[in-house]
């Protein structure tokens, strides 16, 4: 049976690695933090709102989300940043993310389960599970439909 899925692959933090599956990924934009339109009174992981395609999507800094430091920090205001865009239902939300690495095939079959004792709480209910890559490193599977529900936004949508 086959069980490859194709997975977009991306920088967490300093030195992780995450994947999500590329079913769940719209688009991929370049964002700076100039265009992205601020609200108050937020989680400071919401960095605002961006005119996408005409429509208004709340754009999300991942790293900052999951306990990671935020990216928009230290960032110069005019560099360019990577949205990852997720669509579940009719819903979008965009995913700051540091660095874009590849889209790559994974076997599901080979995903381990994430334990409470391996991830730290924050990022735990966002994982689907993780793999071990050739050199030996943990990919984290995030599970896209778990991000966007997440109760965070819901008072927004």
């Amino acid at each position: 049976m086959e069980t490859q899925e194709k997975f977009l692959s991306f920088n967490l933090g300093a030195s992780d690695t995450a994947v999500i599956s590329l079913q769940h990924i719209t688009e991929v934009l370049q964002v700076s933090l100039p265009e992205i339109c601020g609200v108050p009174q937020m989680p400071s992981s919401v960095l605002g709102i961006y005119n996408w395609r005409g429509e208004m999507l709340w754009l999300v800094d991942l790293d900052a989300m999951l306990g990671y430091p935020p990216i928009s920090q230290g960032t110069n205001l005019l560099s360019k940043m990577m949205a990852i865009v997720l669509q579940n239902k009719g819903k979008y939300l965009g995913l700051l993310v540091r660095q874009l690495i590849d889209i790559e095939w994974l076997d599901t079959n080979q995903m381990k389960p994430a334990t409470a004792e391996i991830f730290y709480p924050k990022i735990s209910p966002f994982l689907q599970g993780y793999f071990i890559n050739d050199s030996e490193d943990m990919i984290f599977n995030l599970d896209a439909t778990t991000i966007i529900q997440a109760p965070i936004w819901s008072i927004h949508n």
